[in-house]
């Protein structure tokens, strides 16, 4: 039957084995620009992949005896006159050396033009570029990063782990000396903190569908609010002046009500907001100066995230 070859391959394992592969070899164009891809299609074999169907066409333009002699796992005919073809056994080590050698080998039979030595670099270089890396994160925004390489792609996975594995943020400098404190300049203390946590709730408004966690206001809601920003690339979208006048305030005092809740911290109000201090064993934090590095850019919510100034500041708090 036409899909035999599904039952023994299911499609779902193969994908799964074989996308970042077919990235790596720039399937469908390979190398070719969009309007000649367009124009002539699978005109020929251009690679040849962990498991393969060819056309009739495509058979007949090989020639179906070069065809149906590959050196493979499975070469099956199948009804319609298209040829399934399977490199090796298994997806799962599609890139190891044995089935790069098979892969190869069914290569340069299917394309006499091409050098066995030559392919086999090729093979190598990808598989090279696919070789698991073990996540070594920075320690202080581990569980942020950990996020990050999901939204590479299968092909540059990881590579995109090594490049987090080497990315070391700034220390956080947003924070003095407790005798260096800027004291309280307000006449009405009470008031100035129902302001923070107005600005706060303003932050729980704006995220609070996307990330529910908002509500808790938990250091674990900080890297979920710090990775959300950095996947809509947040800083970078909208409008200057609105992330300025709202978002800034409202990151920087949901990040000063978290060191409140959570490390026994006390406000410190001025009568300027972005001069609040927030007081954390003998240091006392600028939460708000550190909301307005954050939201410069999308690399600076990495550079200046929430998720590390909470982990700093409860290393010093006791």
């Amino acid at each position: 039957m036409i899909r035999t070859w599904a039952i023994h391959y299911p499609v779902t394992l193969a994908s799964a084995h074989s996308a970042a592969d077919r990235e790596l070899a720039d399937f469908p164009n390979f190398g070719r620009d969009d309007e000649t891809t367009y124009r002539d299609g699978f005109d020929k074999i251009y690679e040849v992949c962990w498991l393969n169907v060819f056309s009739a066409k495509l058979v007949e333009t090989v020639g179906r005896e070069r065809m149906l002699t590959t050196p493979a796992h499975r070469v099956e005919e199948l009804p319609d006159g298209s040829v399934l073809l399977v490199t090796w056994p298994t997806a799962a080590d599609f890139a190891s050396e044995a089935a790069r050698v098979a892969q190869a080998r069914a290569w340069v039979h299917l394309r006499p033009d091409l050098d066995f030595d030559t392919a086999m670099a090729t093979l190598r270089e990808r598989s090279a570029i696919l070789a698991p890396v073990a996540p070594r994160y920075a320690p202080d925004i581990a569980a942020l990063l950990s996020r990050l390489p999901e939204y590479a792609s299968l092909a540059q996975r990881q590579r995109r782990i090594a490049e987090l594995n080497a990315y070391v943020p700034p220390e956080p400098d947003e924070w003095l000396p407790l005798d260096a404190a800027l004291p309280s300049d307000v006449t009405d203390p009470k008031a100035a903190l129902a302001q923070y946590a107005y600005f706060a709730e303003q932050l729980v408004a704006l995220l609070h569908t996307p990330v529910p966690s908002v509500f808790k206001a938990t250091p674990e809601s900080l890297t979920d609010i710090d990775f959300h920003f950095w996947k809509e690339t947040f800083p970078d979208i909208f409008e200057r002046h609105n992330v300025d006048a709202i978002v800034v305030p409202a990151v920087g005092a949901y990040l000063g009500e978290v060191l409140v809740k959570h490390l026994g911290g006390q406000w410190l109000p001025r009568k300027q907001w972005m001069e609040a201090q927030v007081r954390v064993g003998d240091r006392v934090w600028l939460p708000f100066v550190r909301a307005h590095r954050y939201m410069r850019s999308t690399q600076a919510l990495l550079d200046h995230s929430l998720t590390q100034l909470f982990n700093v500041a409860r290393r010093h708090a006791y």
